[in-house]
């Protein structure tokens, strides 16, 4: 079905519809938009039913459906007003009817920019909150006071800020800072959705800074709160605290990867410096052992990816010592584990790259170690078995490496 079909066939029982959310925001931003949601209003439920028996209908407490239009299926809902009536993302009433108006629906939502409508065939904009013109100023506005309604919205504004680079006004830091009770009860699966999507953007400390300054990212990420203020030795980190360090790591490996499994493991790669002893600052000793414990307790309580916890616990355990190895036997035994690990050889190296400002040359050089990885135990003498087999793999990958390194001789 076109659009212009659906159109015709809502206008022809008297409705009208928009396209709302996300595909509005990212026109206006001059993005080429992911979402086409449409709300439709003035039509009863069973009229529209009538029109389109064949709609999936996916909404559990008002009505959303599924229609083929532009050869995609897309949502299109009922506008709908919401009332608060208990904590909670769940804790919501939804009415719904054909005089529920645009204005309404848009109301609900939590961002400006994000409450904006065009009206079809003509695409004339209703924008009742300013969101075009916040999105022109680079602003991230609440648009109504139902933004305090749902904690997670502070989530997302603080996400938001990170994607496109805006500033939250401080109405709405306020706002986010009035929700600090709620967020403590939250499923942590909805925080962790909002983690993967800022770890996407091109600035991930944006929304973690932003979190900070709303008081709230001891309750979101309280592994990552611990390291605000922790002093560091100044002649290796000139950032000044543990926390700015981290955010910094983090900006400068999302400018080399998109990977969001490589920048959570740099995001986490000194989670352990937020329990180090008092006594012991500014030194950390043993933070990577502490950091193994704070991330498998992360884990406990926002169940990680699979591959995101073996990432961040190989880098917290390996970070320290990778770019500091002398004896080939060692370098050897770090390309193993590099191997065996959730990451690749470039990501591990742009972690470890940004945190130590240079590799050693055998972190530097991927020929090199895909060369010396090259060496598989299918070529074992045949006498060989069990443990002997790696005994022998390992004396011939420190062969390999010493050989190709000979004329350098830095092994």
């Amino acid at each position: 079905m076109t659009e212009t079909a659906f159109i015709e066939a809502i206008r022809s029982m008297g409705g009208t519809v928009y396209l709302v959310g996300g595909y509005v925001r990212d026109t206006l931003l001059g993005r080429k938009p992911k979402d086409r949601d449409y709300v439709i209003t003035n039509i009863e439920e069973a009229a529209f039913c009538r029109l389109f028996s064949s709609a999936e209908k996916v909404g559990n407490h008002f009505p959303v459906y599924l229609l083929p239009i532009r050869g995609e299926m897309r949502e299109v809902a009922f506008a709908r007003r919401e009332k608060k009536t208990a904590s909670g993302y769940r804790g919501f009433a939804a009415h719904f009817s054909p005089e529920t108006t645009i204005e309404e629906d848009l109301a609900r939502r939590d961002t400006t920019m994000n409450s904006i409508a065009l009206r079809l065939p003509d695409r004339e904009m209703i924008d009742p909150f300013g969101g075009k013109q916040d999105i022109e100023r680079g602003i991230i506005r609440a648009a109504t006071k139902h933004f305090a309604e749902d904690p997670v919205r502070a989530l997302r504004a603080a996400r938001q800020a990170a994607e496109l680079g805006f500033t939250i006004e401080a109405e709405t830091v306020n706002a986010m800072r009035s929700l600090r009770g709620e967020l403590r009860s939250e499923p942590q699966e909805r925080i962790f959705e909002e983690l993967k999507k800022a770890l996407a953007a091109p600035k991930p400390s944006v929304f973690f800074s932003a979190l900070l300054e709303a008081n709230l990212l001891d309750i979101a990420f309280p592994e990552l709160y611990a390291l605000h203020g922790r002093p560091e030795i100044l002649a290796f980190h000139p950032e000044g605290d543990s926390f700015r360090h981290t955010m910094l790591v983090l900006d400068e490996v999302a400018a080399r990867t998109e990977n969001t499994m490589v920048r959570f493991a740099a995001l986490v790669h000194d989670i352990g410096k937020g329990r180090t002893l008092e006594e012991m600052l500014p030194h950390h000793y043993g933070h990577e052992l502490r950091g193994q414990d704070a991330l498998l307790e992360w884990n406990e309580r926002q169940k990680l990816p699979r591959e995101w916890l073996q990432a961040g616990l190989f880098v917290v355990q390996q970070h320290m010592r990778a770019a500091r190895l002398k004896k080939p036997g060692k370098i050897v035994d770090l390309y193993t584990a590099i191997a065996r690990s959730a990451l690749d050889f470039k990501g591990f190296t742009d972690i470890i790259a940004v945190d130590y400002h240079g590799l050693p040359y055998y972190l530097a050089d991927s020929d090199l170690y895909e060369r010396v990885m090259k060496v598989h135990a299918k070529n074992h003498p045949d006498d060989l078995a069990g443990e002997a087999v790696g005994a022998w793999l390992r004396g011939q990958r420190i062969h390999t490496l010493r050989r190709l390194c000979g004329e350098r001789n830095p092994v």
